[in-house]
Formats: C-alpha cells, sequence, structure tokens
C-alpha cells in the first residue's frame, strides 16, 4: 500500500517505518488484509501529523524499514504496532560495506568468544514435521499517541514450523492466555517458504559457516530500500535470528559475521527485559539516535535477550527512551504446536532459564 496522505514528506515516511521494526509482535496474527490496512492508514496520518511540524525545522534523511524479527512473521497491524513493515528488492551483491572497522576490535573479541563458546554446543536432530517453541518476556512501546508509550511485560510463547513450506500457517502464538495463528507474510498468497523471513532449523544449517561468505550473503538478502544504512540492517537481520534454536556452526559463524560489521562495540553494563545484566554487543543508528543491544550471559555466553532505545530526542521520545526489549527464558523442539516441552525435550536443547 502507498502512502498517500495530504502533506506527508518522504522523510515522515521513513521515520515511521524505522520506529516499526522496533516493535513488539503483534498481537493480532489474524486480521483481515482490509482492518490491517486500515489501521495502518489511521497510524500513519497520526504520525504523519507529528512529523511534518518536526521536517519543518530539521529536515533529516529518513530510513524504511528493516525486516521485522523472525519471531514476528506477520505484518504489524494492532493498535501497538500498527505501521506496516516496508520490504524493498534486495542490494547488489557487492554493494554493501561490510568491511571490518579499526574501532571494533574489542567487539570483535567479545563475539569470537561468544563464537567459540557456541561450537561446543551438540547439534540437534530437528525434522520437518516438528515445531521450535519458544519462551520469553517482552515489552515495547506504544505509538499511537504519536509518543512512545512503553507498555507492560508480557508473556509469549511460539510454536515455529519447520516444514520448509511454503507454508499459510507459520505455527502458532500464545500472549496474555490467548493463542493466535502465525499467518504467511503479507503478500505470500501461497504461503511462506523456508528462507531469511521464515528461517527453520534447515535452512539455517544450509548457510555459509565462513563468516566472510554468510556476511556477503546476508547484505544481499537483506531486505533493502533506498536510504536504509546497510550495516545496521544487516547488524538487526542478524539479532532477529539469534536466541532461536539453531545449528552451533550456523550461530557461531553469526557472531563471527557480525563482529565484521562496521561500528559494532561492545555494551557494558546491558540488561535485558528482565533486567539480567550481561556482556553486551551493540550499534548506534547515528543519524537515528537509536542504539540495538545484544545481552549475553557472562558466563556460559548464551544469549539473553536484546533491548532498544533512543540515544538522541526525537519527536516520539527523549534520549533513553526504551523502544523494545525481550529476554529468551526457554527453547525446545516439540512434535505439535501449543504444547509446552516436556523435561526430555527441554534436557536435549539445555536452553531454559
Amino acid at each position: 500500500m502507498n502512502d498517500h496522505t495530504t502533506g506527508a514528506s518522504p522523510e515522515s515516511h521513513g521515520d515511521r517505518e524505522v520506529i516499526a521494526r522496533l516493535l513488539p509482535t503483534p498481537a493480532d496474527w489474524d486480521l483481515p488484509l482490509e482492518q490491517q490496512l486500515r489501521h495502518k492508514d489511521l497510524l500513519m496520518r497520526h504520525i504523519d501529523h507529528d512529523q511534518i511540524a518536526s521536517t519543518r525545522s530539521a529536515r533529516r534523511l529518513l530510513r524504511p524499514a528493516v525486516l521485522a524479527p523472525a519471531t514476528a512473521l506477520a505484518l504489524a497491524c494492532a493498535v501497538t504496532a500498527g505501521i506496516a513493515l516496508s520490504r524493498g528488492d534486495a542490494a547488489p551483491a557487492g554493494t554493501a560495506s561490510h568491511r571490518a572497522a579499526t574501532d571494533m576490535q574489542p567487539a570483535a573479541a567479545l563475539l569470537d568468544r561468544i563464537s567459540a563458546a557456541t561450537e561446543t554446543h551438540a547439534d540437534l536432530t530437528v525434522r520437518d514435521d516438528q515445531f521450535v517453541y519458544t519462551r520469553e518476556k517482552t515489552r515495547g512501546a506504544d505509538l499511537t499517541s504519536g509518543k512512545a508509550v512503553l507498555g507492560p511485560l508480557v508473556d509469549r510463547e511460539q510454536w515455529i514450523a519447520q516444514e520448509p513450506g511454503p507454508l499459510r500457517k507459520q505455527g502458532l502464538i500464545r500472549q496474555d492466555g490467548e493463542t493466535m495463528p502465525i499467518n504467511a507474510d503479507l503478500g505470500d498468497t501461497n504461503g511462506t517458504p523456508a528462507g531469511i523471513s521464515r528461517p527453520t532449523y534447515r535452512w539455517l544449517g544450509s548457510l555459509p559457516t565462513d563468516p566472510d561468505k554468510l556476511l556477503a550473503y546476508l547484505y544481499t538478502k537483506t531486505p533493502h530500500a533506498d536510504g536504509r544504512e546497510r550495516d545496521q540492517a544487516v547488524f538487526e537481520q542478524i539479532g532477529s535470528m539469534l536466541g532461536g534454536v539453531m545449528p552451533p556452526r550456523t550461530a557461531a559463524a553469526l557472531y563471527r559475521a557480525a563482529a565484521k560489521i562496521p561500528g559494532v562495540t561492545p555494551a557494558p553494563g546491558a540488561r535485558d527485559a528482565i533486567g539480567r545484566k550481561g556482556l553486551g554487543i551493540a550499534r548506534d543508528d547515528t543519524r537515528y539516535g537509536i542504539r540495538t543491544e545484544w545481552v549475553f550471559d557472562a558466563k556460559s555466553f548464551a544469549f539473553l535477550g536484546s533491548r532498544s532505545y533512543l540515544t538522541k530526542d526525537a519527536s516520539y521520545g527523549k534520549a533513553g527512551t526504551l523502544l523494545s526489549s525481550s529476554a529468551e527464558l526457554e527453547h525446545a523442539v516439540v512434535d505439535e504446536a501449543g504444547r509446552q516441552p516436556t523435561d526430555a525435550e527441554r534436557s536435549r536443547t539445555g536452553r531454559r532459564s
């Protein structure tokens, strides 16, 4: 859907889109397309009004959103996440500036330690008819008022189908006691296949394990749009795949690939959504004043969660305003969507906090 809101500038459209990637998974996964578009139009009109005033005093180059995290497999369409995510064509290979930066050596050393620890994990056998289970706590900002209002911490469980697809029903999500289907991505009328927007265990295992080749692949495949900073988009694409169940060699390669992205730095004192302090890895989007952090356990190097917040004042919040955060609590592989893992299934993955 194209924006035709009277008076809306390209800058205001980009600002809406960059906020979209930071919002939590929507509460409703099965709204009709017409209702999704109505939610989008109403919210865009509201945010346009706020953005037009700010761009008159300081015109900024604004960007579209990167792909939503893998857990957010449907278009944001509820009140707290009613901004449509933008996808464009993939960037041509070789156009990304993914050479390692000299100021990120401490982060590279930390990510290498995390990668080495990950490689010691046992590989799993995950069948195509099974589901990857995730239990987490999340919170996000509500932007419907034109300002970022932080919502409560919510419990969320997800069951992601491992069939290569394409699938019209990708699994289930349970939040606040309500269970809803995860539908195919918007536009995938025949279903969404396994891939970068629906990373199954088998698909993740097919990725290159050489960090340079993997990074080149991600720069090519990460959704692209004009004006979007490529390095940040790829950093966040990697972050969207962390925390779940994946082959250890793939996880290790992702960490080493992330170390090669310019601007990646350590983040001392990083905490997840439930306050667990750990080793942090971050990247600042200096143009838009948003920091994205990954948090790892200081002893086991397990991925604990992530958070994003403003590093400078914006029209929708002051510096320090939290936009989203998560805490990973449990992962397992189960035979049936909607069922919690057994003790045996939990012990096979060894991922419970």
